[in-house]
């Protein structure tokens, strides 16, 4: 996100300083950070990751790195090693392999020593001011994840290191496949914004050529191993019917697709580069409303002309319509209702539109520190990790998973969204059949709500008490729905440990 969007997560940028002579987070080193997935699937080994970002400027030594391993029992196992690493990168990614750990949940507090200009520091899990460092946390699962057949998982919101300015910046596509792996994702759609490729990575005011850059991208991208599969995409700013600014996700453009509106780089001078309109018809391919309902600040509204989605910038009666609302931003929080809820409204409607899922991280594999006011403060959460919330969409099983393929899946309307438990459905005759699959790693299922909307124009949603299952402990669940009375009918769950499904919603059709 741009300049005054400081409640975003992302690798916090704190070398920019504005032309001005002072920064209370300036430090003449590299920031630093360790990371590893939040999930690591059963039988793999951890990867961790140090990044050392600017240590071009500040060309260091990475001497060593010692984890301390707290487990379920609070039994601590210490893990050091030797890296000798000499970064001196713009962009550095580091990564060493530990041996597998038995299944559980973990406490990691990594700590690194550096050798600068001869003077030798240690840092507890980054090196960033004014932070009291939360450790990693990470869960081991017992059983491999789980995803029905005929079906992929994947991250729908993410930004690699093209995604970097005056206040963040992202992962190197190569870090973001290795934590797709382990945690068992198929495909990524790196989702970096529009402006940012816009403009250089030397220096975030001067333009660059964002068409080169893009393919830059697409190339890094085509140049790693073909699973997970990773796909160029972009997060373009474009203007909604009131002509304000609202972000759009794009899965493989066929070009670069130009939005500049709120890159926080021309003042108050922040007018749309091109309409959604506009923006879709050269896409050529599945777009999706960018947390369409987040709420936000009058400051963001004022100085970035941010706006809201509405039903007109849709497009639901042109040729190229917004396929889905990705409202689920990496937790369930006011954003998320919202949009839940405007997401219902455009069904009971009579639009076919998906439910999408992501999380808006900018690396952030476990946890994610940002900018909260610049030159001034840090902030640190939880909230948007990467690979947390997965969009999981039926698949045509007698293709190989290729970017054309995915394509074509996002043309379908059978998908769910979820940060644990599997929660799908599939079309028999005259029915629709919804199914449930918890492991044990994510509890046992609390509840199922089957939710109806009856036949005839806008009749509005309700839950079904007949269909639906309340207080259970089972770990796998079949409903089977006759369609003879209703327009369409779609499904929630959650386990006894608080992890979430929803699934798109299945309307009457012949089959």
């Amino acid at each position: 996100m741009s300049l005054l969007s400081l409640n975003r997560p992302a690798y916090a940028e704190t070398h920019f300083k504005f032309k001005l002579p002072w920064s209370l987070l300036y430090r003449k080193r590299p920031e630093i950070i360790v990371d590893v997935p939040s999930q690591i699937n059963a039988n793999q080994s951890p990867e961790f990751w140090i990044v050392a970002r600017d240590a071009d400027r500040f060309p260091l030594k990475i001497k060593s790195i010692e984890l301390s391993i707290k487990n379920q029992e609070n039994k601590t196992t210490v893990i050091k090693q030797d890296l000798n690493i000499s970064a001196d990168l713009a962009f550095g990614f580091y990564s060493f392999v530990i041996k597998p750990l038995p299944p559980g949940e973990y406490e990691i507090i990594p700590s690194i020593e550096t050798v600068q200009k001869n003077r030798t520091k240690k840092w507890v899990r980054s090196n960033y001011p004014f932070l009291k460092p939360l450790p990693l946390k990470i869960q081991v699962l017992k059983e491999p994840y789980f995803i029905p057949s005929g079906f992929v998982a994947g991250e729908m919101h993410c930004h690699t290191h093209y995604s970097s300015d005056h206040v963040e910046f992202g992962a190197a596509p190569h870090v973001l496949q290795s934590a797709a792996r382990l945690i068992g994702l198929d495909f990524v759609l790196c989702t970096d914004h529009a402006y940012d490729f816009a403009f250089s990575k030397e220096d975030y005011t001067k333009p660059d050529q964002a068409d080169v850059r893009f393919e830059a991208l697409r190339q890094e991208i085509q140049e790693l191993p073909t699973t997970p599969l990773m796909i160029a995409g972009e997060e373009v700013s474009v203007g909604n019917f009131l002509n304000e600014n609202v972000h759009m996700l794009c899965l493989s453009p066929r070009v670069y697709l130009e939005g500049k509106g709120d890159c926080g780089r021309y003042g108050l001078n922040n007018k749309p580069t091109r309409s959604i309109a506009e923006i879709l018809s050269l896409a050529g391919s599945p777009c999706f409303a960018a947390h369409p309902k987040v709420p936000m600040n009058a400051l963001e509204r004022f100085i970035f002309r941010r706006g809201d989605w509405h039903e007109q910038d849709l497009q639901l009666d042109s040729e190229s319509p917004i396929r889905g609302l990705q409202f689920w931003n990496g937790s369930r929080d006011r954003g998320f209702e919202l949009g839940r809820l405007w997401w219902i409204s455009q069904l009971e409607k009579g639009h076919e539109i998906l439910p999408i899922g992501g999380n808006d991280a900018h690396g952030d594999l476990n946890d994610s520190v940002s900018i909260t006011m610049p030159l001034f403060s840090l902030r640190q959460n939880r909230h948007h990790i990467f690979g947390n919330v997965k969009t999981v969409i039926a698949t045509n099983k007698s293709k190989p998973l290729t970017v054309d393929s995915l394509v074509d899946s996002f043309k379908g309307d059978c998908l769910y969204l979820t940060d644990g438990p599997a929660l799908w459905w599939s079309r028999e005759k005259d029915c629709i059949r919804f199914e449930m699959s918890c492991s044990t790693d994510f509890g046992t299922i609390d509840y199922l709500h089957i939710y109806t909307a009856e036949k005839g124009d806008h009749s509005p949603e309700k839950p079904h008490p007949t269909y639906s299952v309340f207080q259970t402990s089972s770990q796998t669940l079949s409903v089977k729905i006759p369609l003879k009375d209703f327009r369409y009918v779609r499904a929630e769950s959650e386990t006894s440990k608080g992890h979430f499904a929803l699934t798109s919603a299945a309307f009457a059709k012949e089959i």
